[in-house]
């Protein structure tokens, strides 16, 4: 088959699935933005990037939205007139409004959308953090508005792929008929535990596995991952185990939700508020790293804390488990699809700050069932998230069956 990939940041979610693809004898491409400078694992084609949009209110993300799905169309078009290029397949992300007129330019084309998370006006995060997020009627209807482009975008599409089932089931049902829940993959030859692990911290100090670390992850350092409630539990936990260490990974801008109205940044806004209570010689903020070195402080740390609000689910999630680490994680429902308290690891309540601490100490003191639950969590991830013999097979087939249809 022709296969085509379409995805702004590109290979985003498909690292893996394009050139397993492609080795398999599928002619495969992938289209993306002209910013994107992320090395490609097969030939791009890139579209010109959507300038910023002027319309305000309610319409503005769709506009924004339908202006890349445009360019994205026009980028096509040029493949299809100049080049004769048509796909038998084309298979792209629907968080960006890519997808939404490729159908135009190739109607004989199957499309397949990765279908990541549908908004919702309650249940989900909206309303969730009344701190930062209150489900005021104003939130809820732009919520609504937000969705316009996943909506179109799954309807229009053959099928979708979604990574959890809790992030397939944000859908409604009318559409959630049309996903199959496979996740990426983690490689868990790579992502394993290690106990050789260093970390040099940028003051020169070097952290091995079995210090007693804690380590937090997160793209960005802001509430939609607990930010603002793990900082609030580190002055108990760091008075508690005095010999501890916390390195935290993640940067200072905003993934998801907003920028802090009081402050430049999350981590600003929440040093101000407890930074007189914590020693910061053993608080190291990493920022973002490149993959090994973010690899390293999972594997060093006697315990790895992971927090989100109702949301996407997060890749460190599954890599901390995969490295065999205690795990002490938020008791929400997108959580709850991997961990099993007291079983693979420890949930507490997302706002139970004293819960939280508890858990965190007690993990750092040497839990006598840390051992056990980290052998749990890495098993779960071998037997049911491995990339190579799990999700990788999935993910081939599930294409190549659009092909025999």
């Amino acid at each position: 088959m022709k296969i085509l990939f379409v995805h702004q940041n590109f290979p985003g979610q498909f690292p893996h699935l394009a050139p397993a693809l492609a080795a398999r004898g599928h002619q495969v491409m992938a289209m993306t933005d002209e910013k994107n400078q992320r090395p490609p694992p097969v030939q791009v084609v890139k579209y010109a990037s959507p300038p910023e949009t002027k319309v305000a209110g309610l319409g503005r993300t769709y506009a924004e939205m339908a202006e890349r799905g445009w360019l994205a169309a026009r980028g096509a078009r040029a493949l299809r007139d100049r080049h004769g290029y048509a796909p038998d397949l084309i298979v792209g992300h629907s968080g960006w409004g890519e997808t939404l007129f490729l159908r135009e330019i190739w109607p004989e084309a199957k499309l397949l959308v990765y279908a990541e998370l549908m908004y919702r006006t309650r249940g989900q995060d909206v309303g969730f953090d009344s701190e930062f997020s209150p489900g005021t009627d104003e939130g809820r209807v732009s919520t609504i508005a937000r969705s316009a482009h996943l909506i179109q975008g799954l309807v229009q599409a053959d099928a979708g792929l979604a990574p959890t089932r809790y992030q397939a089931d944000s859908f409604p049902p009318e559409l959630r008929r049309k996903l199959t829940v496979i996740h990426d993959g983690i490689d868990t030859g790579i992502v394993r535990p290690n106990p050789e692990a260093t970390l040099t911290l940028p003051g020169g100090r070097t952290l091995r596995a079995g210090d007693e670390v804690l380590s937090y992850v997160s793209r960005s350092l802001e509430p939609y991952r607990g930010f603002h409630v793990f900082m609030r539990a580190l002055p108990a936990v760091l008075a508690a185990r005095p010999q501890a260490q916390v390195v935290l990974v993640g940067g200072d801008g905003v993934s998801y939700g907003a920028k802090p109205k009081d402050a430049e940044t999350w981590k600003a806004r929440m040093l101000a508020e407890v930074g007189d209570r914590l020693d910061l010689s053993r608080v190291h903020f990493l920022g973002r790293v490149p993959y090994p070195t973010y690899l390293s402080p999972l594997q060093v740390a006697r315990a790895h804390c992971y927090l989100t609000y109702p949301f996407v689910l997060s890749w460190s999630l599954t890599e901390a488990m995969a490295a065999g680490k205690l795990i002490v994680a938020s008791d929400t429902e997108p959580v709850r699809e991997l961990i099993r308290d007291g079983e693979n690891g420890r949930l507490v309540g997302f706002f139970d700050r004293e819960a939280l601490e508890a858990a965190l100490i007690r993990g750092l003191a040497g839990d006598p069932d840390a051992a056990r639950l980290g052998e749990a969590a890495r098993r779960t991830i071998v037997e049911g998230y491995d990339l190579k013999r799990v999700c990788l097979p999935r993910l081939v087939a599930w294409v190549e069956n659009f092909g025999n249809v």
